[in-house]
């Protein structure tokens, strides 16, 4: 007859035997190098940004994009009256035109008195006197293309263009308004490329130039690290901190100027037991993780811990280099739980 031990000990086998054929998932822990850093506010910065002034002075025609408009490199923002400026181009296309006309005709004159000088048909001086009106030509078409360059200029003034792709953050101006030169047209700001600005007490800064290394925290919880760094070489009279710049990567999503970010600055190295934050386990009011020895058999080891960063948290106390842990703690409680059970 079968007695609940029995049927205890048929419970328990499959488990004892799976525990057996899929072994704990261990690993060696050394001691790694790890950067001693201070963390400081930040603020997101468009590394391009401005406001467009206008150039000319004349009626506004058009105003074609508002707050908070998306525009590509090169679209046409706002665009002025131009009939003094298209009247300009026609006149300088046109002086142009009989510029052309004079060189090809002072130089076909040139070329029929050397002919004639060549037969001594005509004297040195008439021959001179072609020379330099082959000349004067060649100078009024040099002038008249130089007219119709800045004619075309100013006209290219009438209409304003993005330099750059982004998004419009300040609209000056109605259409119908009267600009003056160097008014305020339509401010803007790209995302493609962001930085964040910082201010560091002094202690730190000749530290930070040493290692040029600074780990922006991102809203989402993930860390970039850049190493482009731009320290200026003086500090405010008020506070004695120094400004610093750190580039950000392009393509970040979610980041906009304005927003606050934390940012840690390398000041140090230390050597710290680095282990995966998985493998920490929490038992009651003690943190800790299963250490297992040379001979296989498991312990429950009480830790103080660091910082977390990238996955891993750094062990302040609590285990030496070259000690093995199990990496799943959960696991790593069952296996403990069934050797106390052994004789």
């Amino acid at each position: 007859m079968w007695k609940p031990r029995h049927l205890l000990w048929m419970l328990l086998l499959p488990a004892s035997l799976a525990a057996q054929d899929n072994p704990l998932s261990t690993q060696r822990i050394e001691s790694q190098t790890l950067a001693i850093e201070r963390r400081f506010d930040g603020i997101v910065e468009a590394v391009h940004q401005g406001t467009l002034s206008s150039q000319v002075s004349g009626r506004i025609e058009e105003v074609l994009f508002d707050v908070d408009d998306f525009v590509e490199a090169g679209t046409l923002l706002v665009r002025f009256r131009d009939l003094d400026q298209q009247a300009g181009l026609s006149r300088a296309q046109a002086g142009l035109r009989e510029a052309e006309a004079r060189v090809r005709e002072s130089g076909a004159e040139l070329q029929r008195f050397q002919q004639l000088y060549q037969q001594n048909l005509v004297s040195k001086a008439n021959l001179d006197r072609a020379e330099a009106e082959a000349k004067a030509a060649q100078a009024r078409h040099k002038a008249a293309r130089a007219e119709l360059s800045q004619a075309e200029e100013q006209l290219e003034h009438t209409r304003v263009r993005a330099p750059y792709s982004g998004i419009v953050t300040e609209r000056h101006v109605e259409p119908g308004e009267t600009a003056t030169l160097g008014q305020p047209l339509m401010s803007g700001l790209s995302l493609d490329r962001l930085r964040l600005s910082t201010q560091v007490p002094q202690t730190y800064v000749e530290a930070i130039r040493q290692h040029q290394t600074a780990r922006v925290e991102l809203p989402d919880g993930t860390n970039v690290e850049s190493r482009d760094i731009t320290l200026f070489p003086y500090a405010e009279a008020g506070s004695h901190s120094f400004r610093i710049r750190v580039e950000l990567p392009e393509g970040l999503a979610g980041l906009y100027p304005g927003m606050l970010l934390k940012t840690a600055f390398t000041v140090g190295e230390t050597e710290r037991l680095l282990i995966p934050h998985t493998a920490v386990a929490q038992r009651s009011e003690l943190t800790g993780v299963y250490v297992q020895d040379a001979d296989g058999r498991l312990y429950f080891r009480q830790l103080r811990l660091g910082e977390r960063r990238n996955g891993e948290v750094a062990v302040l106390a609590g285990l030496t280099a070259g000690e093995t842990i199990a990496l799943d703690p959960i696991a790593a409680g069952i296996a403990l739980k069934q050797q106390r059970s052994q004789p």
